[in-house]
């Protein structure tokens, strides 16, 4: 009988400490949600100005196709080298490379707006990218490794690519 108390007490504390224990701390700000792909569709024609004629994807994602390349266009699951600019729609740039900078990186592993529109263009092409923030990095931003934020959240971007190789 004391053994049944012992092991019906035990198992009352256990429970009492897993009931306890199991409650989350609420996060102090709620998660953030994406901008639809339209909300950022006047800044980026706006940015692109009317010297530059864009092309509407359906999935959101504005460009222009400066040169196409031969036919040796990348593929999800490519290896890319390419050179670019990046800038928000302020016009200060916030990364740049050549093409030492990105050999080696596959597509797959890029922003969505680079995986729809880099495979527009062949190798030697040459596109412009204006990717609404939810094809970017949407509603998070992008934070530099000090911290520092380099793309704000909900920010829209732009992109000046030369595709070099696909591996």
């Amino acid at each position: 009988m004391k053994k049944i108390v012992i092991f019906i007490l035990s198992g009352f504390i256990v429970l009492c400490y897993l009931s306890c224990a199991k409650g989350t701390p609420v996060p102090s700000t709620p998660p953030c949600s994406n901008k639809s792909v339209d909300d950022d569709s006047a800044s980026l024609i706006k940015f692109a100005g009317d010297s530059i004629p864009l092309t509407h994807d359906s999935t959101g994602l504005y460009y222009h196709i400066i040169d196409s390349g031969n036919d040796t266009k990348p593929s999800y699951y490519s290896v890319v080298t390419v050179t670019y600019t990046a800038k928000l729609m302020d016009n200060s740039i916030f990364d740049s490379a050549s093409n030492t900078n990105l050999m080696g990186v596959q597509l797959d592993q890029l922003v969505y707006g680079w995986q729809i529109g880099l495979p527009k263009i062949g190798v030697g092409g040459h596109i412009q990218l204006f990717i609404p923030s939810a094809l970017g990095w949407g509603c998070n931003g992008a934070l530099s490794p000090t911290g520092v934020t380099v793309i704000p959240p909900n920010a829209p971007v732009y992109f000046d690519v030369q595709l070099l190789g696909v591996h």
